[in-house]
């Protein structure tokens, strides 16, 4: 009871989520390709992001035969460990062709507009009780999804491309 007489109200008690999982996802017009889930404390630099590279490369090996002997457009965002010599230097030894990426335009990046808005909504309001789970839920969101919903995230690209320029530069999405 407090001074006034009133009882006190009870706290409840809450369960903490599992905290957050950066995932790298690689991804086509046909599927996931591979996604990459960071080990806490760790970080991605020019060296880790180079290593995801060489694996993407098996993984279109493997997923997709028919890409081996042909050249694979590559887009990525121009965050810095993209940028970095080492990761530039990966990309042309694997020989993709980098498509461009307007700087300070996160509104061009496919996995920005087209995946990741439904997997946060996937995601609101569960509770998990430890990564693994976050990441299980994560495959099984993806695996659900389409040929479809990846296709069409490749395509708006295109279209969102097209608007940008037409806005000479500014945002798509205003």
């Amino acid at each position: 009871m407090d001074c006034k007489g009133e009882p006190v109200p009870k706290k409840a008690k809450t369960v903490r989520s599992a905290g957050k999982v950066m995932a790298s996802v690689f991804w086509d017009a046909k599927g996931i390709l591979f996604i990459d889930y960071l080990e806490k404390g760790k970080t991605i630099n020019g060296p880790y992001y180079a290593s995801l590279l060489d694996q993407l490369k098996q993984k279109i090996q493997e997923k997709r035969p028919g890409l081996v002997k042909k050249k694979i457009l590559f887009h990525q965002d121009n965050a810095p460990c993209h940028k970095s010599v080492i990761a530039m230097e990966k990309i042309n030894e694997l020989g993709f062709e980098l498509v461009p990426h307007a700087p300070y335009s996160p509104d061009l990046a496919p996995s920005d507009f087209s995946l990741f808005p439904n997997l946060k909504k996937f995601h609101a309001g569960k509770k998990y009780g430890s990564d693994s789970e976050v990441i299980a839920a994560t495959n099984a969101y993806f695996d659900e999804l389409d040929e479809k919903d990846y296709r069409d995230g490749i395509k708006g690209l295109e279209h969102r491309w097209t608007k940008c320029i037409q806005l000479e530069g500014d945002y798509v999405e205003k």
